[in-house]
């Protein structure tokens, strides 16, 4: 057992079982405890006077030296520890079946496997081993999710820039697939009342943004019951939100993003689901640049969606990201219709859901425009944000019904920039 001992004073985080230690808190044996282990090596943890306080893996290429995997001595990380999270993991999603057969299974620290994302599209599985821990434990890891499931394909995307903290290449591939199982990693799954079409190694994240299935769900509810005839959806990636408009009966959808091939998959979607192609407009283009130019243009919509891509990875890069945020939120204010809904989100970490609140407001108010916030959204259920660790909570987002424009036309002209 290697055991490491903490600075004096530097236990409190793990006392209230947060799972990340950085090494100004680890003793200086500690680190060079660390360093000489092979990457994600296990190892008891104490404070200064030596009491126990978790088990962790150990990193020595990250500012996170230390990732907490049991807070309980008698459970160091192991086969049977990590096949009874998993089994957690799943059993707090089983009533996602109802909506979708493509949930999230596994989301890391807030199921106590730091750095493991599993996500289940049908019968397949695909995982993301982000942090030294689980890639040690990856073998193990990956017999513990195709048994809990039955699944016999899984499928590996580790190819996130966060590897690349921890030291770790990026790796990508099948994992585990049956001889009789197909090698395609195209995939259809069902979310809600529509279907949708992915590519599990070539898309965004494991191959979808699953955190946004109920926003989804909420936006269609909207369209309905607000008839909501003119919609833009701007970040569109494959139309998600799109097909959602398009479901709740918009009359015409117009969507943007910069990638050509989402641009393609969102126009297989929308025809995937049955609806007329002339009631959308599909733009491979710049969102900054064509909302300036629909403001110009004077053309407005009934709703909105901005769901950008991460603009703050970091609490470091929050500012640059506040500007950008706030800028797009100016602009979608400007095109929106009085009695119009803007659909706002942040997947930043960076940025937290306060913070967003006033870059929406601040928007707002050098919009021109009155309005309230109806509802606060966050990622799906099956992307849990635990007590001890708030770090889990990075998506947010705002519903915003517009009320009024408190600027005359007149006197917009000056605000076109």
């Amino acid at each position: 057992m290697k055991v490491i001992k903490l600075r004096e004073g530097k236990e409190r985080s793990l006392l209230r079982r947060h799972p990340w230690l950085y090494p100004g808190a680890i003793s200086d044996e500690g680190i060079k405890l660390i360093e000489r282990l092979p990457s994600g090596h296990p190892i008891a943890v104490c404070d200064a006077k030596g009491q126990f306080l978790a088990w962790a893996c150990g990193s020595p290429r990250s500012s996170i030296r230390l990732r907490a995997w049991s807070f309980q001595e008698k459970e160091p990380p192991d086969a049977a520890l990590i096949a009874k999270r998993v089994s957690q993991a799943f059993a707090r999603r089983r009533a996602i079946l109802e909506q979708s057969n493509a949930r999230r299974m596994v989301f890391a620290e807030a199921d106590g496997l730091p750095g493991l994302i599993v996500d289940r599209y049908g019968d397949t599985l695909v995982a993301q081993f982000l942090s030294s821990g689980t890639e040690r434990w990856k073998p193990v890891l990956a017999d513990a999710l195709l048994a809990q499931t039955g699944c016999t394909r899984l499928y590996e995307r580790s190819d996130s820039g966060v590897r690349s903290l921890e030291g770790l290449p990026a790796a990508t591939g099948w994992l585990r697939r049956g001889a009789a199982d197909p090698e395609s990693t195209e995939l259809t799954i069902q979310e809600h009342d529509w279907r949708l079409t992915l590519d599990i190694a070539q898309g965004h994240k494991t191959g979808f943004y699953l955190d946004q299935r109920d926003s989804r769900k909420k936006f269609a509810d909207y369209t309905r019951r607000l008839q909501f005839q003119r919609v833009l959806n701007c970040y569109c990636y494959t139309g998600g939100f799109t097909v959602a408009a398009l479901a709740g009966g918009a009359a015409h959808v117009t969507s943007i993003d910069s990638s050509g091939p989402a641009i393609e998959r969102a126009k297989s979607n929308i025809a995937l689901n049955g609806f007329d192609a002339t009631r959308t407009t599909m733009m491979e283009a710049d969102v900054n640049a064509s909302l300036r130019q629909f403001y110009k243009d004077g053309q407005t919509f009934d709703a909105i969606v901005l769901d950008p891509p991460k603009f703050a990875p970091s609490a470091a890069h929050a500012d640059r990201a506040a500007r950008a945020y706030k800028d797009i939120n100016r602009l979608a204010f400007k095109i929106l219709e009085p009695g119009g809904v803007l659909f706002t989100y942040s997947c930043s970490g960076g940025i937290g859901a306060e913070l967003f609140h006033k870059i929406v407001a601040s928007a707002g108010t050098d919009a021109g425009v009155d309005g309230y916030i109806s509802e606060r959204m966050q990622g799906a259920p099956d992307h849990p944000m635990t007590l001890t660790f708030p770090e889990g909570e990075y998506l947010k987002g705002l519903v915003v019904m517009k009320t009024a424009n408190l600027v005359e036309k007149s006197e917009r002209a000056t605000m076109s920039g």
